[in-house]
């Protein structure tokens, strides 16, 4: 590469740096943009031909990386810069590995208890049927339903905490 290029370029870069910004409208993107422009330019640089415009091919570079950015933005979608934004609302990835491990702990324990303890926690506890929707759905009695669900209930917890629960203080 001539010095005579090299100055061309470097005597571009404020024109290229201003389309790039029009181009993407921001000016990280738009320096990326030119950065790209011009790294892709001076690694092609045998194909721009002598006696042509240097400014018009590397416009075109610059417009051909930025449609391609457009193109793969539609098809990817719009990102965001996680960094750039402290404040995203969201859940702790402990507290979601956590909320799994629990409900995997749980879903196992339930596939140990009889087959009535599961419909009832499930009519109860998942559904939210109160004791006497149950009772009715089940065609129980409520103190039947009431004592499979504290059974149930009982031993979901010894299964998931391997222990027995702590009696309640009464004052």
């Amino acid at each position: 590469m001539t010095n005579d290029v090299r100055r061309q370029i470097v005597d571009l870069l404020p024109r290229l740096r201003r389309f790039a910004y029009v181009l993407t409208r921001n000016e990280e993107r738009g320096d990326d943009l030119l950065q790209e422009t011009c790294l892709r330019a001076l690694s092609r640089l045998d194909q721009w031909d002598e006696g042509t415009r240097l400014d018009s091919w590397m416009y075109r570079i610059a417009q051909n990386i930025w449609l391609d950015s457009v193109r793969a933005q539609k098809v990817r979608g719009n990102q965001l810069d996680i960094n750039a934004h402290h404040d995203l609302p969201g859940e702790d990835g402990r507290t979601i590995t956590d909320s799994r491990l629990t409900l995997r702990d749980l879903t196992e324990a339930m596939a140990m208890l009889p087959p009535a303890q599961q419909v009832l926690i499930a009519l109860v506890c998942i559904e939210g049927c109160s004791y006497r929707e149950a009772a009715e759905i089940l065609d129980a009695p409520i103190g039947t339903i009431m004592s499979r669900l504290a059974r149930a209930r009982h031993a979901l917890y010894v299964a998931t905490h391997g222990e027995e629960p702590q009696a309640a203080t009464r004052k």
